[in-house]
C-alpha cells in the first residue's frame, strides 16, 4: 500500500477509558513480580510477545506529557533511555532507526543509510518476526504500520500478516487493526507502528504543545492496545512481553536526521515477568528489541546470527557501569550540559589507571583513562564519529587525547587502564574478549598487554589504524602454572584521536 501522503487524523480518546489506576494494576499483573516470577512461571503459559513503535517520541517529552498509560507501563516495569548513532555510520532517520530495532543490528550489519533502503542487507539479517517463524513455523506473527515501507520492505513475507495502513486511515486504522488482532486473532508476536508523533515533531517541534498533544493522542492508543491484550479470553493462560519504542528524537525546533543528542535519543520501555517494576537501566540499546523478543518465545540466539542485541531479561553485569553513582559534572568542558554528570577518573574496584607517564596539563576530564557515557562524551564535540561509538554500554572507558589537548598541556598522553587479576587455568588457553572503538591519528598508538601471576606483561593486540566498535576476541596461551591473568590497555600519543573500551572478562575458551 502507498506511502502515507494525506494529513493525519487527529488523536482520540482510549475506547473504552482506561483509568491511570486500572492501568498501573492490570499492567502489575502483566509484569509480574519482576525476575522471581519469571522462574515460578507456570510451564503451561504462553509466552506472547508486543512491541509497540512510536516513531520520533522522546522519552523526556512523554515524562512532560498527559501520558498516563505509558507512565503505569514505567512504573510497571523497565524504563530504560538510550541514544543511538550519527552520520557517518547512518543519520538519525527512521529508515536506519526501525532497521536497527526490527533486525537487532546496527546499521553498520543490516546497511540501511536512509529512507530509501538502498542496500538493505535484510537477507542477512531478517527482522525479528522473520526470525521467530524460520525457528518455529507454528507462531502466529502479525505486523502492522502507519509508515508502509516497514511493513512493505523491512518485515519480510515470511511474516503471517503485514499491514500497511491505508494513508486516511493512520494511526487510528492502525490502532483499530492491532486491537482487532488481539480480540479476534491468537497472535504470538506482533509489531504495531504509530506515526503521528513524529508527524507533529516535524511540523511543530519537540518543545510545542502540538508535540505534546501528539504524545497523548498516542498514549491513548498504547492504552487501547494493552487493553486488547488483557481482554483477552486466555490472558491468565499468557506471558506476555510488552515493548515500547522509538527510532530517534526530535529537536525542539523541528526535525531529525543530525547528530545533537537530542536526535540520537531513544528509550525502551518494557513489561513482562522477568522485569522489575520501576527499574530504570542504562545498558539497554535498540538492537535489544528484537533479541528480548526472540529470548522470550523461546528461540535461542544463535551466535552465527551475529546479532548485536541481547536479552534485556538477561542483565550482563558490568564493572565500570558501577561508576553510574558517581559520575562528576564537568570541569573543564563547554559545550557538555553543566548539570550532566557524566566522567570520574576514579576506576571500579579491582580496576586501576597508571598515569605515571602522562603529560600534564590539558583538559581535566580527558587526563588519562576516563570513566564516562554517551552522553556526555559525544557531547564533549559532535561530528568527530565518536556518536559511531555504538556497541559500548552504560559507563565505558576512553582515553581522547583529541579532548584532552583542546588546553595547554605539557609532554604526552601516555595513560594504562589496568584490569583486575581474572582466574586461568595453567597450560591451557582463555579467552579476553572486550568492546572496543579506536580511531587512529599517527603516531597515536592503542595496545593491549596480559601479565600472569604478576609477571612481565606480553603484548597481545596492536592498534595503529581505525577499527570500527566491534567485540574483541583474543585467545590466551596461558603459561603452566599460572592462576591468573591481568589485562592493560595503554593507549600513547598527543593530539591525536581516542581509544574506547568495555566490557572486559576472561574466561575459558
Amino acid at each position: 500500500m502507498p506511502v502515507r501522503t494525506s494529513a493525519p487524523l487527529p488523536p482520540e480518546d482510549p475506547v473504552p477509558h482506561l483509568s491511570r489506576r486500572s492501568l498501573l494494576l492490570s499492567a502489575a499483573v502483566a509484569a509480574g513480580a519482576g525476575p522471581l516470577a519469571a522462574v515460578a512461571r507456570a510451564a503451561d503459559r504462553t509466552p506472547k510477545v508486543l512491541v509497540i513503535g512510536l516513531d520520533g517520541a522522546l522519552l523526556s517529552r512523554i515524562k512532560d506529557a498527559d501520558a498516563p498509560h505509558l507512565k503505569a507501563l514505567m512504573a510497571a516495569g523497565l524504563t530504560a533511555p538510550s541514544s543511538i548513532y550519527a552520520d557517518p555510520l547512518a543519520p538519525t532517520l527512521s529508515g536506519p532507526g526501525w532497521s536497527t530495532i526490527i533486525t537487532g543490528v546496527w546499521p553498520d550489519k543490516h546497511n540501511v543509510k536512509d529512507n530509501a533502503f538502498t542496500g538493505a542487507r535484510f537477507t542477512r539479517y531478517p527482522d525479528f518476526l522473520t526470525r521467530a517463524e524460520t525457528a518455529k513455523p507454528a507462531l502466529s506473527t502479525y505486523a502492522v504500520a502507519s509508515w508502509a515501507p516497514l511493513t512493505d520492505t523491512v518485515f519480510s513475507t515470511k511474516v503471517d500478516t503485514r499491514v500497511s495502513t491505508p494513508s486516511a486511515e493512520y494511526d487510528t486504522g492502525t490502532t483499530s487493526r492491532a486491537v482487532a488482532r488481539l480480540r479476534d486473532g491468537d497472535p504470538d508476536a506482533l509489531f504495531v507502528h504509530l506515526d503521528n508523533i513524529d508527524h507533529a515533531g516535524h511540523t511543530y517541534g519537540a518543545a510545542s504543545p502540538q508535540y505534546l498533544d501528539a504524545l497523548h493522542g498516542a498514549d491513548a492508543q498504547v492504552g487501547q492496545i494493552v487493553a486488547a491484550v488483557q481482554a483477552r479470553p486466555a490472558y491468565a493462560a499468557e506471558d506476555w512481553l510488552i515493548m515500547v519504542t522509538a527510532d530517534h528524537g526530535h529537536t525542539d525546533a523541528g526535525g531529525h536526521g543530525g547528530s545533537t543528542l537530542q536526535e540520537r535519543q531513544t528509550f525502551l520501555i518494557a513489561t513482562g515477568s522477568a522485569l522489575a517494576p520501576g527499574s530504570v537501566r542504562h545498558d539497554v540499546k535498540m538492537p535489544d528489541v528484537a533479541a528480548s523478543a526472540l529470548a522470550h518465545l523461546g528461540i535461542p540466539l544463535d551466535p552465527a546470527w551475529g546479532l548485536d542485541g541481547r536479552p534485556v531479561q538477561q542483565p550482563v553485569p558490568d564493572d565500570f557501569d558501577a561508576l553510574r553513582g558517581s559520575l562528576a559534572t564537568r570541569v573543564d568542558e563547554t559545550g557538555i550540559p553543566a548539570a550532566l554528570a557524566g566522567f570520574t577518573h576514579t576506576p571500579p574496584p579491582g580496576w586501576s589507571v597508571d598515569n605515571s607517564a602522562m603529560g600534564g596539563g590539558g583538559v581535566t576530564e580527558w587526563r588519562g583513562w576516563s570513566f564516562t557515557t554517551d552522553e556526555f562524551w559525544t557531547q564533549a564535540q559532535r561530528d568527530q564519529n565518536r556518536e559511531s561509538n555504538i556497541r559500548a554500554r552504560g559507563v565505558f572507558a576512553v582515553a581522547d587525547g583529541d579532548e584532552w589537548a583542546d588546553k595547554p598541556y605539557t609532554g604526552t598522553f601516555d595513560s594504562t587502564l589496568v584490569s583486575p587479576a581474572y582466574p586461568v587455568t595453567g597450560g591451557g588457553t582463555a579467552v579476553l574478549t572486550y568492546t572496543t572503538y579506536y580511531r587512529h591519528e599517527s603516531p597515536q598508538k592503542g595496545e593491549v598487554l596480559v601479565s600472569y601471576d604478576g609477571g612481565t606483561p606480553v603484548s597481545v593486540r596492536t592498534y595503529t589504524a581505525d577499527v570500527p566498535s566491534r567485540t574483541e576476541t583474543v585467545t590466551l596461551q596461558v603459561p603452566a602454572g599460572a592462576t591468573s591473568a591481568r589485562v592493560r590497555f595503554r593507549y600513547t600519543g598527543g593530539d591525536n584521536w581516542y581509544w574506547v573500551i568495555d566490557g572486559v572478562r576472561i574466561g575459558t575458551a
